[in-house]
């Protein structure tokens, strides 16, 4: 069967963005350089984004369009003739399992929300009981059945559409009303009054402030980011690789991705921030960020229930971008792997999915006693330390040695596939960095993450 592939190099792009593009972006990064300190973080983190982040998805797209194969297959397709890099693929697979089974639920938290908003469920509640609100609504499970199967079903039916009618003309719509969308926030965040203190606290550097965590944790931290928005590590972009031409090298491809992700976390901020410090709200209040105190906002904005619903849609586009993109990867496992036909591949993992995906949300209400990692922690964070402190650095450092190594498919095969075109080229000079210094920052981000998570 001949190899699908994209329309055009703009539904590339959009649609491997769109898979990095997610709640890393948009949930997680605000509250991390609210944590850490502004402006300071940012500068750290954008750093190890090109150092870390940018050589590996380059590696995964390369591997992905050397094989024609998704990650359940492209390890087989290049190594060396009695070597086992292709037992990673049943760790990736797991991975984007795993990383959908928690995901689906936050995503249909989204739109609980909107809808919430929407409906003025918040209007006139106090910072309490929006909390309670929150509370309640992870303590009732059936609702959030019925919102992660919307996004399931709905995810898996424009991936069987295909590749182009499909999962690249639903990402182009989805990506540029994202993009239209946060700029019209962004706008009425940061004409807010006193927003100017948010604005200053997000963008002007205060490196006493940063220290305040000590240099290892903030390194990490940075680290961590730069990995978990770029989703690199599980195969989850050299799906997109395999369907892209040759006409363009990959690390300029991999730049613009790059450039277009870190955009919209960076335009996120210019959201969250500036509203934060116009309320006097902490920005470094953790994950309930986005649950508990932008409601709390958008009920003493003008407005704000207008504002709020356009923000949830905002965040709906966002991870929904991500389910897509990522469902893309497990449908093609069913077409490599057994050679079912899209529909086929996508109606088995509708029903595979939706059942891998309840013990997430049951976790809050009839598991709640499993506390896998210590009290207060669920099912959730159990399969996000999983995807997020372990196979993504791990399939990170297969990827990496898999390319850079002679024991695997070697330099010279993955420098002449990331080259192959034309636009910006892959540095050969890289090769001593990606050999004997990109590695242990790797293992360093593995360990690191341990000792953070556990001390």
């Amino acid at each position: 069967m001949k190899r699908e592939t994209f329309g055009s190099r703009l539904g590339f792009i959009l649609i491997s963005a769109g898979c990095a593009i997610g709640l890393g972006n948009v949930w997680r990064f605000p509250y991390v350089v609210g944590a850490y300190g502004g402006a300071a973080f940012l500068i750290i983190y954008l750093i190890f984004l090109v150092i870390l982040g940018l050589p590996i998805m380059v590696m995964e797209f390369s591997v992905g369009r050397a094989s024609q194969k998704s990650v359940a297959r492209s390890f087989q397709e290049l190594e060396p003739r009695g070597s086992k890099w292709h037992l990673f693929s049943y760790g990736a697979i797991a991975g984007n399992y795993l990383l959908m089974m928690f995901y689906t639920t936050i995503a249909g938290w989204m739109i609980a929300y909107f809808v919430k908003t929407l409906a003025g469920d918040f209007a006139g509640l106090s910072a309490a009981g929006v909390k309670l609100e929150f509370a309640a609504m992870k303590a009732d499970a059936f609702p959030q059945i019925g919102w992660m199967v919307v996004i399931t079903v709905v995810g898996f039916l424009v991936c069987a559409i295909g590749l182009q009618k499909g999962v690249e003309k639903v990402s182009k719509f989805m990506m540029t009303s994202l993009l239209a969308v946060m700029v019209v926030l962004v706008i009425r965040s940061i004409t807010l009054p006193g927003a100017q203190a948010g604005i200053s606290f997000y963008l002007k550097p205060d490196f006493a402030r940063l220290m305040e965590h000590g240099l290892p944790e903030v390194i990490f931290a940075a680290m961590g980011q730069a990995f978990f928005t770029l989703s690199v590590g599980i195969g989850s972009m050299a799906i997109f690789g395999s369907y892209v031409s040759r006409d363009r090298r990959l690390f300029g491809e991999s730049l613009s991705i790059t450039v277009l992700d870190t955009s919209v976390a960076l335009l996120s901020g210019l959201i969250i921030f500036p509203a934060c410090f116009a309320f006097g709200v902490n920005p470094g209040s953790g994950p309930d960020l986005i649950f508990v105190t932008l409601p709390n906002i958008f009920n003493s904005m003008a407005g704000g229930q207008i504002w709020g619903a356009f923000f949830y849609i905002f965040m709906i586009f966002a991870s929904f971008s991500t389910v897509i993109a990522v469902f893309e990867n497990i449908l093609s496992f069913g077409v490599d792997l057994f050679g079912w036909s899209r529909k086929k591949s996508a109606l088995v993992n509708i029903f595979l999915m939706i059942g891998l995906a309840l013990p997430c949300i049951l976790g809050y209400n009839y598991l709640s006693d499993f506390q896998p990692l210590g009290p207060g922690t669920s099912v959730l964070d159990l399969e996000d330390f999983i995807v997020s402190n372990n196979l993504l650095p791990i399939g990170a450092l297969v990827y990496l040695l898999f390319c850079v190594t002679k024991y695997g498919w070697g330099w010279k095969g993955f420098l002449a596939e990331a080259n192959t075109g034309n636009g910006l080229a892959f540095p050969s000079k890289m090769r001593w960095y990606c050999k004997y210094v990109l590695p242990f920052i790797i293992i360093y981000v593995l360990v690191q993450g341990y000792i953070v998570y556990f001390s």
